[in-house]
């Protein structure tokens, strides 16, 4: 796979905020098209023909939250330049048409950059849980190991993730409402790879694809679906090559 890089962060992502840095949303403003978005497609069309396990994963009765966040992307990126629907159709900005009746999590992945987690709260009130997600740049983790997991069991192998930030992410998850969504951003060296992966088992060895000559930096917006009541994760990802020019 060839490099591919961003120019440089949005502006609003270069500030120190602390943590967690949640804000409100401008629903206008949650996906983005950015310079590197014809390259990102193409890796992700390729991730998702060549590893469709690894990028793809879904939950007994989460068809219907799928859907409604197919139809609410299909919605938002007729506003965005360079989108264009003609029928079953939906031209892109790199000149591609994506047929809208095929699987609606891939037809996610051919249409925007955001990877997109959907996360669901059980009848029983507890933690949302992983039910749905197109991931095809993970940041060291594995999707296989995450679907169908609740928040706390999803973030079990970080050690800073203790009982008292589980409650605060529940908190926030469950405090997410229609038409106001929320969005934070993170920030790390990393190796130039979008694409990630990494086991559980592997969680505190040394990571040698670490390297300062990179910056990757995730836009994570929290958006709630009003049908479903589901909870919409997604994650554009922006790499940053550092190295002298």
């Amino acid at each position: 796979m060839s490099e591919i890089f961003q120019s440089k962060l949005p502006e609003e992502m270069r500030i120190e905020r602390a943590l967690p840095g949640v804000q409100p949303l401008d629903m206008r403003d949650w996906l983005r098209v950015d310079d590197a978005y014809a390259e990102q497609m193409g890796e992700r069309i390729r991730l998702m023909a060549h590893k469709p396990d690894a990028v793809r994963a879904t939950t007994a009765g989460s068809h219907e939250a799928v859907c409604e966040t197919l139809d609410l992307i299909i919605e938002a990126v007729q506003e965005l330049s360079g989108f264009q629907r003609d029928g079953d159709q939906m031209r892109c900005p790199d000149g591609r048409c994506v047929e809208l009746s095929g699987d609606p999590l891939l037809v996610m992945g051919e249409i925007i950059q955001e990877d997109i987690c959907i996360l669901e709260k059980p009848k029983d009130g507890s933690e949302h849980f992983l039910s749905a997600a197109l991931l095809c740049f993970p940041a060291h983790w594995t999707l296989s190991e995450k679907i169908g997991k609740p928040m706390g069991r999803i973030h079990e192998p970080v050690e800073e993730y203790d009982e008292n930030i589980r409650r605060r992410v529940q908190r926030l998850f469950d405090g997410v409402q229609v038409d106001r969504p929320l969005w934070r951003f993170n920030r790390a060296h990393a190796g130039a790879s979008l694409f990630q992966p990494r086991l559980e088992k592997d969680y505190g060895t040394t990571d040698m694809t670490v390297s300062r000559d990179f910056l990757r930096s995730e836009r994570q917006c929290l958006v709630r679906l009003p049908k479903t009541r589901a909870v919409v994760f997604s994650i554009h990802t922006y790499v940053i090559d550092l190295r002298p020019a």
